[in-house]
C-alpha cells in the first residue's frame, strides 16, 4: 500500500496513522510517499491545497474503495491541516480494514494535550475519533495534570539522576541500559563518576540560584549498585544538591531482587519519600521466561520491608498484554496489589522497543489467543476508580499493542509531581547521568534539549565536559 503526499510533509503522522494498521511504514521523502506491505496495489492521495484536504484512494479494482474520499476546509472544526491529514486517512483506512483503535485518529502528540484544548470528551470524539471511555478518561487525567502541575511554581526545576544497567535485560526491553551481569565492573566506575557530575550540578545551581523541586533517580535500576556504592551515590546528592523546602524525592528501586534494608533505610536518610517497586506482574512464570530474578513473592516482601522503614509512599507497575500470559492476569496480578494498598499504581501497555528481543507480532497481534487486552485494561481502570485512585498522568507510544496507553494512578494527594511535571513539556528537568535528556521550557511553549552522552563508558570519560555542558545549557 502507498499514500502519496501533496502539497504537504506530514510524513511522520501519516507513518503513524498507517503503523496502526499495518506493517512498519517506510518513508520516501524524495519521491513524497509512505508505503507498506499491506493491501497491496491499493493507492492513496492524501492532498492539502490552499483551503482544502483532500484524501482518496486511486487505484482499486474494488468497487467497494473505489470512490474512497474525504474533503473538508482547511482548519474546519478547528482542527489544523497536520492533524486533519491524519484524521482523514484514518477514516479511509478504518473503512478499507473494518478496524478502528481506542484513540481514533489522535497519534504522536499526548492526548491530555489536546484533551486540554478542548472543552469536553465528546469533542475529542466528534473532532479526532477517540472512543468515548479514552475521551472521557483524557478529560479527566488533563484536569488531574493540571491540578497537580499547581504545585510548582514558574522558576522550579526537576532533576534526573540516571543510572542506565539492570541485574538482568528483560525480553521486552531495548533501554540504554547495560546488562550488569556482563559489566558488574562498570558499576562502581559508574557511581564515581555519576557523584563527580552531581558535585559539579550542585555547584552550578548553586552559582545559578535554583532550588530543586522535585528528585527522581531512574534507570535502569539505580539500587543495582553494591550497597556502599549506593549509600554513597545518595549520600553525595543530598550533600552537594540544594532542594526546596518541600522538595519531592523519588527512587525508582524497580527491581525487587536489587532492593534490601540498608538501601532502603539510605534512602530515607536521605529524605526520600517515594519509592518505586515494580512487578510489571504477578505471574512468577511469566516473570521467569521474561527473564527478571525475581518472583512475586519478592515484591510483596520488598513493599512490606518498604513500610517497615517508613515509606509512606509507594508506586507499583504493571504491563498489560504480556506475552506469555492471558490478557486477564492484568487484574489477577492488581488485585494482590491492592491487598498491600500501594499509594500509586501505574498500568503500562506493552508496546514494540525497537531493540527489544520480543517481536513486533508478540507485542501487536490480537490473535494470539490470550484474551483482549483492551478490555481488561477498561476492567483494571474500573477497579482502580472503585478503590479510590485518579489518573494523573498518561502518555502513548507508538506500536503499542491495541492502540492504548500509559495511565499513573494515585489517591488523593500522593501524586508524583515529577512524572507531571517531565511527561507535560511544561517544567524545565535537569538530567544527570549517563543518556539523560535534559530540557527547557521557554516563553510561548518553546522546548530545547540537552542531551548527555548515552554511552556508559564514553560518559565515565567525559563527566566534566558534561556538567560544563548542561550549566551552559541553563545559565
Amino acid at each position: 500500500m502507498r499514500v502519496t503526499l501533496k502539497g504537504h510533509e506530514s510524513f511522520y503522522g501519516v507513518g503513524d496513522i498507517v503503523r496502526l494498521f499495518f506493517d512498519e511504514p517506510k518513508e520516501n521523502r524524495e519521491e513524497g510517499f509512505v508505503e507498506c506491505q499491506g493491501c497491496d496495489e491499493l493507492e492513496i492521495v492524501s492532498q492539502v491545497g490552499d483551503r482544502i484536504v483532500k484524501s482518496f484512494v486511486t487505484n482499486s479494482d474494488d468497487l467497494r474503495y473505489r470512490d474512497l474520499s474525504v474533503e473538508r476546509n482547511i482548519n474546519e472544526d478547528g482542527i489544523p491541516s497536520k492533524r486533519e491529514v491524519k484524521r482523514q486517512l484514518y477514516e479511509l483506512l478504518s473503512q478499507i480494514t473494518g478496524k478502528s483503535f481506542p484513540w481514533g485518529s489522535l497519534t504522536g502528540i499526548r492526548p491530555t494535550i489536546v484533551a486540554r484544548e478542548l472543552n469536553s470528551a465528546s469533542e475529542l470524539t466528534s473532532k479526532y475519533l477517540v472512543r468515548e471511555d479514552k475521551a472521557k478518561r483524557a478529560i479527566e487525567t488533563a484536569r488531574n495534570e493540571d491540578m497537580v502541575l499547581a504545585r510548582q511554581g514558574p522558576d522550579a526545576l526537576n532533576v534526573y539522576v540516571g543510572v542506565p544497567f539492570c541485574p538482568s535485560r528483560c525480553e521486552y526491553c531495548s533501554f540504554i541500559s547495560q546488562d550488569i551481569t556482563k559489566h558488574m565492573d562498570l558499576l562502581h566506575d559508574y557511581s564515581v563518576a555519576l557523584m563527580r557530575e552531581i558535585e559539579g550540578i550542585g555547584r552550578g545551581l548553586e552559582l545559578l540560584g535554583r532550588e530543586v523541586s522535585t528528585v527522581y533517580f531512574g534507570g535502569g535500576t539505580p539500587t543495582v549498585f553494591e550497597d556502599r556504592d549506593f549509600a554513597n551515590v545518595v549520600e553525595c546528592f543530598g550533600r552537594s544538591v540544594k532542594l526546596a523546602k518541600n522538595c519531592e524525592f523519588t527512587i525508582e528501586a524497580g527491581r525487587p531482587d536489587t532492593i534490601n534494608e540498608f538501601k532502603l533505610r539510605k534512602m530515607r536518610e536521605a529524605g526520600v519519600q517515594r519509592v518505586c517497586i515494580n512487578p510489571q506482574t504477578m505471574c512468577d512464570e511469566t516473570l521467569r521466561r521474561l527473564n527478571r530474578k525475581h518472583n512475586s513473592k519478592d515484591v510483596l516482601d520488598c513493599i512490606e520491608l518498604s513500610r517497615k522503614v517508613g515509606f509512606e509512599i509507594i508506586n507499583t507497575d504493571l504491563i498489560a498484554g504480556l506475552k506469555y500470559e492471558d490478557a486477564s492476569q492484568l487484574n489477577r496480578s492488581l488485585e494482590v496489589l491492592f491487598d498491600y494498598e500501594p499509594e500509586n499504581i501505574t498500568i503500562h501497555s506493552l508496546y514494540k522497543k525497537k531493540n527489544a528481543r520480543m517481536s513486533r507480532e508478540d507485542c501487536l497481534s490480537t490473535n494470539n489467543g490470550r484474551g483482549s487486552v483492551d478490555e481488561e485494561v477498561s476492567k483494571a481502570y474500573d477497579s482502580l476508580d472503585g478503590r479510590g485512585y485518579s489518573p494523573y498522568y498518561m502518555y502513548r507510544q507508538k506500536d503499542t499493542g491495541f492502540g492504548l496507553e500509559n495511565v499513573g494512578f494515585a489517591k488523593e494527594g500522593t501524586e508524583c509531581l515529577y512524572n507531571v511535571a517531565m511527561m507535560s513539556d511544561r517544567a524545565d528537568v535537569l538530567a544527570i547521568g549517563a543518556g539523560a535528556i535534559s530540557k527547557r521550557v521557554f516563553e510561548g511553549n518553546r522546548i530545547e534539549r540537552c542531551p548527555c552522552v548515552k554511552d556508559a563508558i564514553g560518559y565515565m570519560n567525559r563527566v566534566d565536559e558534561m556538567i560544563d555542558r548542561k550549566m551552559k545549557f541553563f545559565e
